[in-house]
């Protein structure tokens, strides 16, 4: 298994009656009690109040952090996405999942998610999502203390090694590593360079970066930089004094831009790679765009809005009159899993945190229904075996609903393949 570290969880009962919410022993339903976060009575906006409710949490960067522009998108896209389950008939034809009640701004601070995370966590069963990872390493300790299952809206590669995380897509290292990759088949670069935020997303695929760059023969350098589009200086001048022939940048949207665009007026015309959540349509807008469409290209561990899948058609379907934006795609296909986790835990007769995170341990493949490869959901083997190792390239297309079209669908480069994953990236930068 992914990991393999013992948890127990043991709390005093206790009866909320303000919600209905059973606080007791974890040991799900048997004899009619309840689970954390699991009620008999429905959900406060029940399609059918006969059922009962389980109930998720969601903490995310809902305001003042870097990452908003994303995670608003992100969150309503899953509230959309389990509505639309609670509408087909719940989970086990017994329960509907409610993920708006313990909604949390973690404004992308350690000890702000970590303080909002314990507001919540005697209410919910589970996290539908905790967005960040340097956040959410703040509670990944508690997390599998208490077997709380947690859908990550992050990549990092230490959720690999994790059993309470159900992350999906490739991580930000293997992202890296097919960036670098391909590249090399594209522009033949001699030298790259990582520039990053510090903590788990940066670092992790800066980290990716250096392993590809080692395995294909080129100098590597990597800068770390501070987070705000004014903190950029250091970076610009990193790049246009040393002018690498390729910049994987993992950063904030703004903070890209501001690179990306400084460089390019300095005279800087290698390319840069972006990691995902680098891009926002509304760099289009900015004084960067030409730059953007110049020199940049974004890596992604899944197709865009406009995508030709079921689960794409699904998600614009759940979501009309929406500004298009791939936050939304992301949010949905991170909570395909946790709908598997739960039908699975259901149908298994534990609906309990244990019988949740049991109900994990046997997913090898999940229905993304094509948003993502199936095996994109195998959190049953071990790590380096579990690992999905394919992403894709974007190029910036101002025709595109949100600014980017695929240059090279689904792949893993040579450096991905052959890599042995035995514990997260960053630790090896």
């Amino acid at each position: 298994m992914k990991s393999r570290y013992a948890a127990g969880f043991i709390a005093i009962v206790a009866l909320l009656s303000a919600c209905g919410v059973f606080r007791g022993d974890d040991e799900g339903s048997k004899g009619g009690a309840q689970a954390p976060g699991v009620t008999t009575a429905p959900c406060p906006t029940a399609v059918d109040t006969k059922k009962g409710c389980i109930y998720l949490g969601t903490i995310s960067d809902l305001t003042s952090g870097p990452f908003a522009a994303l995670a608003v998108p992100i969150t309503e896209a899953q509230k959309a996405f389990w509505a639309r389950v609670n509408k087909a008939g719940g989970i086990g034809g017994k329960y509907e999942v409610d993920v708006t009640k313990y909604v949390r701004d973690n404004k992308y601070n350690p000890e702000v998610h970590r303080q909002v995370y314990n507001e919540i966590k005697d209410h919910v069963l589970a996290l539908a999502q905790t967005l960040g990872s340097p956040t959410t390493a703040a509670i990944i300790g508690d997390l599998k203390a208490n077997s709380i299952v947690a859908a990550p809206a992050s990549w990092t590669s230490a959720w690999e090694f994790e059993d309470v995380m159900i992350e999906s897509g490739s991580n930000y290292c293997v992202e890296a590593m097919n960036s670098v990759d391909y590249a090399m088949d594209t522009y033949k670069p001699k030298s790259v360079m990582a520039v990053h935020l510090a903590g788990d997303y940066g670092a992790d695929a800066a980290a990716g970066a250096k392993i590809a760059a080692e395995r294909n023969g080129l100098k590597f350098t990597s800068v770390e930089t501070p987070s705000g589009a004014t903190e950029q200086g250091r970076a610009i001048t990193e790049i246009t004094k040393n002018k690498p022939d390729l910049v994987i940048l993992t950063t904030g949207p703004a903070d890209a831009a501001t690179i990306i665009g400084q460089a390019a007026a300095a005279g800087y015309k290698g390319r840069f790679i972006g990691t995902g959540p680098t891009w926002n349509p509304a760099l289009l807008k900015s004084p960067a765009a030409p730059a953007l469409k110049a020199l940049y290209e974004q890596s992604a561990p899944g197709r865009p809005w406009d995508a030709d899948t079921p689960g794409h058609k699904a998600m614009r379907d759940a979501l009309p009159g929406v500004t298009p934006n791939d936050g939304y795609t992301s949010g949905w296909a991170w909570a395909y899993p946790m709908k598997a986790a739960l039908d699975a835990m259901v149908a298994g007769g534990d609906v309990s945190r244990k019988g949740l995170l049991a109900a994990v341990k046997t997913l090898r493949t999940v229905d993304y229904e094509g948003m993502l490869p199936p095996e994109a959901g195998n959190y049953a083997d071990a790590s380096s075996a579990a690992v999905f190792r394919q992403t894709l390239i974007n190029k910036v297309d101002e025709q595109a609903p949100t600014g980017v079209t695929i240059v090279k669908d689904f792949f893993a480069g040579p450096t991905a393949q052959a890599y042995t994953f035995d514990g997260p990236c960053f630790n090896k930068l």
